[in-house]
């Protein structure tokens, strides 16, 4: 054989070696620890292995409100540094979707001057909506609300996927349906409750002084509450109780001040026991925004884990001078409206750092806990809050039943292809089995090279690969026939008949392809695996189809000796 013929011969060697040592860890289920020197596995998707699919909606009228009570304090500062006096003042909430805020001004004389100001450095943010009497009443503007809107979506895609990927789910499927929705599909996890409870979290972390002097008339507060029939229902958001408890006493409450809760839960149930209320500065003196860090500590004293936070330099800079201004006043910790701890401060702390002590219990439900809470706040903060509008767990037993199946189908069907394959082109025939063998062998370790998921439209990827494979070898074997009915020698006709069949081959195989990319690029979930596996299956096919048949028929006809083809 010529040395080109050899070169080649040792490439398809090599690449099939490295195949089968890639595909050994799956198909003899070897675990992390064994010595084989590959490790990695096909990925199975979320039809084959379980999981969890979830269809989340976002909470967009919230983060509006968030949004313009932000703008308002921002707006205040601003004017005072202008040496315009200002105060907040009454949120207006008529239209949840468009939250109003108000800026009253000290000397209605300094309406036009405010107005220059704010619409200067506020111009594309905030829309004047009306004018009182000193009283400057803001919205947001439509084109920040579009911004917010997309900055909202794809930065809680980006979010949720930080914890998943802490989380340690393999090839998890995250993606916007729409404007308002995010599917998230979670392949193989077992712990349904921890992931959506990870996932859900919007992680708003805010430092708020607690006002103990004003917080005598709290009994009376909460049996108002009482009577007005606002009660914690299970299954109810607790940020959202908290919200109707403010609005039920926005009468009685004094001005700048709102109600958060300390909550115990049973650790079994995960029902709420006990709920203690505080009162709180409604404007937040630090948020998680400056955190730099954040990570479980162990006290020695105690022996129980709590979350350490390390502040960013401005962070930093902040938490000291509000907690040197606020000595003797207790902060407290509020995360998604839950009040972590309520630490008094016993003087100006430096350096930047806080911790956050856990709720009650044994040693590893807290351990677990504090790793969860640094997690979630180490990966960032959801922007919004998520709505669990669709929730459904796949069992494994499901994608056994379908791994089962697949496997069965594709046994009897490729039983039956490569059986036609050796009867109607004889020895030939068994050429392009083994040129099918390798094709599936290399789609399959490409699969587990680039880390891809395999899932049911994946499975059927492969099968039309081999599909398109027994074509390929088809054109190129009429080829060959017709050479040998015009007289042309063995050789000959092999060489003609690959020639004559490589543009069919690449054409038909080009042409998928392209339908191929744009399911890629325009589908989602099972359509982008079976893009995915068609595309790979594609590459193989022209490989295995072509060059590796081109090989081993070179090798059958050898230098010439054979008189006739069995084909």
């Amino acid at each position: 054989m010529a040395r080109g013929w050899w070169i080649r011969f040792s490439l398809l060697a090599a690449l099939t070696v490295v195949a089968l040592m890639s595909v050994t860890p799956t198909f003899l289920n070897l675990n992390e620890k064994s010595s084989f020197p590959m490790k990695s596995k096909i990925n199975l998707g979320l039809d084959l292995q379980g999981g969890l699919y979830m269809v989340l909606g976002i909470d967009f009228n919230k983060v509006y409100r968030d949004e313009v009570i932000g703008n308002g304090r921002k707006m205040v500062n601003l004017l005072k540094e202008e040496t315009v006096e200002a105060q907040i003042g009454e949120l207006i909430t008529t239209d949840s979707q468009d939250p109003k805020q108000s800026v009253v001004l000290a000397k209605a004389t300094d309406a036009d001057r405010a107005k220059e100001i704010l619409s200067k450095y506020f111009g594309n943010t905030i829309r004047l909506t009306a004018e009182n009497n000193g009283t400057l009443t803001y919205g947001l503007s439509r084109d920040f609300i579009k911004e917010v809107e997309d900055t909202a979506l794809s930065k809680s895609i980006e979010v949720i996927r930080n914890r998943i990927d802490e989380f340690g789910v393999t090839e998890p499927e995250i993606v916007s349906q729409g404007t308002e929705r995010i599917v998230v599909q979670l392949p193989g996890v077992k712990d349904i409750d921890r992931a959506k409870d990870l996932i859900g979290k919007t992680a708003k972390l805010e430092f708020k002084f607690v006002n103990d002097e004003l917080a005598a008339s709290m009994p009376e507060w909460m049996d108002k509450v009482k009577k007005a029939g606002v009660v914690f229902n299970k299954g109810e958001r607790f940020s959202d109780y908290v919200r109707k408890v403010n609005e039920t006493l926005a009468a009685d409450l004094p001005k700048g001040f709102e109600i958060a809760f300390s909550k115990e839960s049973n650790k079994n149930t995960n029902e709420i026991t006990t709920m203690d209320p505080y009162l709180v500065d409604s404007a937040t003196s630090l948020t998680g925004e400056e955190l730099q860090e954040a990570f479980v500590r162990m006290d020695q004293e105690q022996n129980r884990p709590y979350v350490a936070l390390e502040f960013k330099a401005n962070g930093a800079k902040i938490f000291e001078e509000i907690t040197g201004a606020n000595i003797g006043k207790r902060l407290a910790i509020v995360l998604d409206g839950n009040v972590y701890s309520a630490p008094m401060v016993q003087g100006r702390i430096a350096g930047g750092s806080a911790q956050i002590t856990l709720g009650t219990g044994d040693y590893n439900t807290v351990m677990s806990e504090a790793r969860d809470l640094a997690l979630v706040l180490r990966a960032g903060a959801l922007p919004v809050e998520l709505v669990f509008e669709e929730q459904r767990v796949v069992g494994p037993s499901l994608g056994a039943d379908a791994i089962d199946k697949a496997q069965y189908a594709s046994i009897v069907g490729a039983f039956l292809v490569l059986a036609f394959m050796c009867f109607y082109y004889k020895f030939s025939g068994v050429i392009a089995t083994i040129t099918i063998v390798l094709n599936v062998l290399f789609t399959l370790s490409c699969l587990i090279a680039l880390g891809a998921t395999l899932s049911l439209p994946g499975i059927a990827g492969i099968a039309l690969t081999v599909g398109m494979a027994v074509d390929g070898n088809i054109l190129i074997y009429e080829r060959i026939r017709e050479e040998l009915r015009l007289g042309v020698s063995p050789v000959e006709a092999v060489k003609v008949g690959f020639e004559k069949a490589f543009w069919a081959i690449a054409d038909a195989n080009i042409t998928t392809a392209l339908a191929g990319i744009c399911l890629l690029n325009f589908g989602t979930g099972p359509v982008r695996g079976f893009a995915v596996t068609l595309l790979i299956g594609i590459s193989t096919t022209v490989y295995t189809s072509y060059f590796v048949s081109k090989i081993l028929f070179e090798l059958y006809v050898g230098k010439g000796a054979k008189k006739s083809l069995s084909i």
